[in-house]
């Protein structure tokens, strides 16, 4: 198989992956606090960044050292808290909803993109922008006239995550790839051990085995979407993420008896086309800066 072919294998893995990590982790978090779950994920994850930077070149000491270390801190302690929000919003709002309204997130990107980048967003990725929103408002549509407050949830999550995305540009101006992936795993055991102890809980055997799992599948997961990223353009990686809503759903009706409604289904076609045309007019914009052909 070619590098391009490679890439996209590793691209679905990933998110076949971080969809069977969704699943369980809504299970432990219905169960035990959600902040202890992602405590002991984050443990195994921070292993998982430094065994990948001592293997790096330069080893560890290459890779600790940063252009941006206030800035690397504020996001590796950001993505623990978003994790813990993500958990929390399967449990009480459900996964399926929850990932319906987490694909908004490239659009938040898009809009927070002007004021912290000071990119210019033109009429096309506005209109994007607007028809992506009206999907959002699709799916918060309240039942019975009145909006549903949990629905703030996986908001949050989704402009937490937009914030962290944005933290990573910044970074990557001054940072490689991998030195930010470190401080993420590294920055965020430790902030969240900070609180985690706290909310400790003692795990039934079967659940010790959903948990190692969770580990593995956080890792691993990571580990195939860097891959994918090495070999494919974020352009060809991003709509393929997409494809976590349909698992999620596909999970959340069979396996936790969750209702899709016809607002949430139109609404995630609608956040899903627009996340898709902004993540590629993004890169259609990045190459003419370039002096590089679109393609």
């Amino acid at each position: 198989m070619n590098p391009k072919a490679n890439g996209y294998v590793f691209a679905l893995l990933a998110i076949v992956i971080f969809s069977i990590q969704d699943g369980i982790s809504k299970h432990l978090g219905a169960l035990y606090p959600p902040v202890f779950v992602a405590m002991i994920r984050y443990w195994a994850f921070a292993a998982f960044a430094v065994a990948l930077a001592a293997r790096a070149p330069g080893g560890l000491g290459a890779t600790v050292k940063t252009g941006r270390p206030l800035l690397q801190l504020l996001r590796g302690a950001l993505l623990p808290a978003q994790i813990v929000a993500v958990i929390t919003s399967f449990t009480i709002v459900g996964l399926a909803h929850s990932q319906a309204i987490l694909a908004a997130t490239p659009l938040f990107v898009a809009l927070l993109s002007m004021p912290l980048l000071g990119e210019r967003v033109g009429w096309r990725r506005w209109t994007a922008i607007t028809i992506g929103l009206i999907g959002v408002l699709l799916i918060l549509k309240p039942q019975e006239g009145a909006f549903n407050l949990d629905f703030l949830l996986p908001l949050t999550a989704a402009s937490m995550f937009a914030i962290y995305v944005i933290t990573t540009r910044l970074a990557s101006r001054a940072d490689s790839a991998m030195t930010s992936f470190f401080y993420t795993g590294v920055v965020g055991a430790a902030a969240i051990s900070l609180v985690g102890p706290f909310f400790w809980a003692t795990l039934s055997a079967p659940d010790w085995g959903w948990m190692v799992l969770l580990c593995i599948t956080g890792s691993s997961s990571h580990y195939f979407l860097i891959r994918a990223y090495d070999m494919l353009d974020a352009a060809a990686v991003q709509p393929l993420t997409y494809l976590q809503l349909v698992f999620a759903s596909i999970m959340g009706v069979g396996m936790f008896g969750e209702t899709l409604t016809a607002n949430m289904i139109v609404g995630s076609v609608l956040v899903v086309a627009a996340g898709i045309f902004t993540v590629w007019r993004e890169h259609v914009v990045a190459r003419r800066r370039a002096g590089l052909p679109p393609r």
